[in-house]
């Protein structure tokens, strides 16, 4: 079985090292470099240490062009900066973590990379912009009512993330004595990833023009994002939850729990999980996933094997960590 030659641009940081953990267990795949400007020269696991055992891979300094996909895990403005700066051939393909290609612009040819409501275009695509974390959160729960063209006023959301949302480079909001115990807003209704959501949501009901509210938190825990939503609708709780379970009947990481749901059940893996409730005249949708992989890593690497036609599960068959 021909294997699947990889490379990871920026391969240092949380996504990096989740990439690099998740393809070392792929059965078709093989990282034939993993580069880092500050790392070169390193062994993986000397800044991946969760990695120590696993491999004996280098970090690079170069890249090496006899690849089969090109993973971009580089801050957000470098991926259009290294695109310029390097020639990559036609016949690789490209898959972008950062946020330069997710916002549909005149020129972009980058396929936006949510695998459950776009895999037929990814399918065919040679590059994929791989959504952002609270994006990919918010449109799981928000996407089915769009597709049933009944989001019939404002959407109302609150989510808080775990600290490796904020990158590997430490911060004063990133760092423990800040960020433990303790809980905080930012980006307060002007979120960058609320041109996401909407592209989304207009992709399946072009008719919406109300408000999309978002108040992202900062959570104390390293990895994971809870996000709750509440819309007015006209379902029933019944009805409201068939509509969900039907959206998602054949997708093999999202799952609709007739239960409550906590964070413990998707840290780990690329699940996502659901919960749907109905209060008076508003439906409350609950959904969370784990922000390196179903948000990140994970996700990028359901689209490499959507884009090469394998199994879409292969590398990401993972357990949470439940406690």
């Amino acid at each position: 079985m021909k294997k699947i030659k990889v490379g990871i641009v920026g391969a240092a940081g949380y996504t990096g090292g989740e990439l690099i953990r998740l393809l070392i267990n792929h059965p078709q795949a093989e990282i034939v470099f993993a580069q880092s400007n500050s790392n070169a020269g390193n062994f993986v696991f000397d800044v991946h240490n969760d990695l120590f055992g696993d491999t004996e891979l280098k970090f690079s300094k170069t890249i090496n062009t006899n690849i089969d996909v090109l993973f971009l895990c580089v801050g957000h403005g470098l991926a259009k900066k290294f695109l310029s700066e390097n020639e990559i051939s036609d016949e690789i393909k490209i898959i972008d973590l950062s946020q330069d290609f997710r916002n549909r612009t005149e020129g972009n040819d980058f396929v936006y990379g949510l695998c459950e409501w776009n895999r037929e275009n990814i399918k065919s695509a040679k590059q994929v912009a791989n959504p952002g974390c609270f994006a990919t959160c918010i449109q799981l729960a928000l996407l089915p009512i769009a597709a049933e063209r009944m989001l019939n006023g404002e959407v109302h959301i609150s989510a808080t993330t775990g600290s490796t949302g904020a990158g590997h480079s430490l911060s004063e909001t990133s760092h423990f004595s800040r960020r433990n115990n303790n809980l905080s807003t930012y980006k307060v209704l002007e979120h960058q990833h609320l041109g996401e959501i909407l592209q989304g949501v207009l992709m399946l009901q072009n008719n919406f023009k109300e408000a999309i509210n978002f108040i992202p938190h900062r959570g104390n825990f390293t990895r994971g994002i809870f996000s709750t939503l509440y819309v007015e609708s006209e379902w029933s709780e019944m009805e409201a939850i068939e509509k969900y379970k039907n959206a998602y009947a054949n997708e093999p990481f999202v799952f609709v729990s007739k239960e409550t749901i906590d964070l413990k059940q998707v840290a780990n893996t690329n699940k996502c999980l659901i919960h749907v409730e109905k209060h008076g005249s508003k439906l409350v949708v609950t959904s969370i996933i784990d922000n390196l992989l179903k948000g990140a890593s994970g996700q990028a690497l359901q689209n490499m094997n959507i884009m090469f036609g394998i199994e879409e599960t292969a590398g990401l068959k993972l357990k949470a960590i439940a406690f």
